[in-house]
């Protein structure tokens, strides 16, 4: 039996089309466990793929800290695994319940498998409190599914064996394939055809950086006209006390809660510019052939800035403005189309469902043809 542990929205939906390579497995049992770090979010997220979770494990609380969740994460999983035992434990990203799940199944010595493994900024606060939960994750885990073959390297550097590691893709990349194939529609109607989709809620960024994010926004309203803003509100109260009051009521300026996944990537493809401080939202928006501002200092996805219309710019007023309106110039006289992603082919859910296949002695299904067994074989991720 494998279980997958997911506690926010990000981690379902890159876990979403593992779940479901597993179950078409003959002969594996696959349990999708929820630890509701995000609850609400991450329910409608998983709604999202036809998925449930199958246990509940219920940690959220109000006003919680990191130590908080990890202290309960590592108590309700270790009990939970004690009642229900794993062959292996799968958990993707690097939030606080990835930590707990890997320190659990440590603790009983039961098989964890890390998705995602092997990003870092070499910055220990940055992200905080994420770079050092997936350092700490990754060297805990038995087996590391790294989405580039910089991960891989970076993985290798820091002593952890290469035949514990495979290179997948990243499987954030199969779920925005798999949801872009709908078609989805725009949820409502932006305050002007050209709009910013911006969306930001990492812990670094809260109080002056976030402010500062939110001035650079509404300069480029006020001196383009035709520019639009969207922006979803992050559940955080500290986020959403900042944005309510630089943003809220001003022309132009849409505050929405966050939308279902569909929806997301349906404004995504509308943007005229994505400007965020999110790591999956910097994987997604340059396959979608978005132009995109990265608001943060540092990033551990230097693979998308590789791409022609990616700027990392910080959290100053005039460096976004800077950078925003360059790429917005950019885009309008290219109008790109989207664009192969240094991050996967659409298939790491495939190639982690075969390792797990030939690890329980099961059939390996086959890969497409043409699609390399590990994704770092296509060449096209060297960093």
């Amino acid at each position: 039996m494998v279980a997958c542990v997911v506690g926010t929205r990000p981690e379902a939906i890159k876990t979403a089309t593992v779940v479901a390579a597993l179950r078409a497995l003959p002969g594996l049992e696959t349990r999708l466990i929820s630890t509701g770090q995000h609850a609400a979010l991450l329910t409608r997220a998983l709604a999202d793929f036809g998925l449930a979770p199958d246990v509940d494990l219920a940690l959220m609380r109000p006003g919680q800290e990191p130590a908080d969740v990890l202290a309960r994460g590592v108590v309700a999983v270790s009990d939970h695994l004690r009642s229900a035992p794993a062959d292996l434990v799968i958990a993707q990203g690097d939030t606080t319940t990835v930590l707990a799940t890997a320190l659990a199944c440590h603790y009983l010595q039961t098989p964890f498998a890390h998705l995602e493994a092997g990003l870092r900024t070499g910055r220990a606060y940055d992200p905080f409190p994420e770079e050092k939960h997936r350092v700490l994750a990754d060297h805990l885990a038995d087996r590391l599914y790294a989405p580039t073959a910089l991960a891989r390297r970076n993985l290798v550097r820091e002593g952890i064996a290469a035949d514990s590691i495979r290179v997948a893709g990243n499987t954030v990349v199969d779920a925005l394939k798999s949801i872009a194939a709908r078609n989805p529609t725009l949820p409502f109607e932006p305050p002007t055809p050209r709009f910013i989709l911006a969306t930001t809620h990492r812990r670094e960024n809260l109080g002056a950086p976030l402010e500062r994010i939110c001035r650079a926004l509404r300069t480029l309203l006020e001196r383009d006209p035709t520019l639009a803003l969207v922006l979803p509100t992050h559940p955080n109260p500290d986020v959403r006390a900042t944005v309510e009051a630089l943003l809220a009521g001003r022309p132009r300026v849409l505050l929405v809660e966050p939308p279902a996944y569909p929806a997301f990537v349906a404004l995504m493809r509308a943007a005229a510019l994505v400007v965020t401080d999110s790591g999956g939202v910097q994987e997604e928006a340059p396959a979608l052939g978005a132009a995109v501002v990265i608001v943060r200092e540092t990033t551990e996805r230097p693979e998308a800035l590789a791409a022609p219309l990616v700027r990392l710019s910080g959290t100053d007023v005039d460096t976004i403005v800077r950078d925003a309106e360059a790429l917005l110039a950019l885009r309008d006289a290219s109008n790109p189309s989207p664009t192969t992603s240094p991050f996967g082919d659409g298939h790491a859910s495939l190639r982690v469902a075969r390792d797990v296949a030939a690890r329980f002695g099961l059939a390996i299904p086959p890969l497409p043809p043409g699609v390399p067994a590990e994704w770092d074989a296509a060449g096209d991720n060297a960093g």
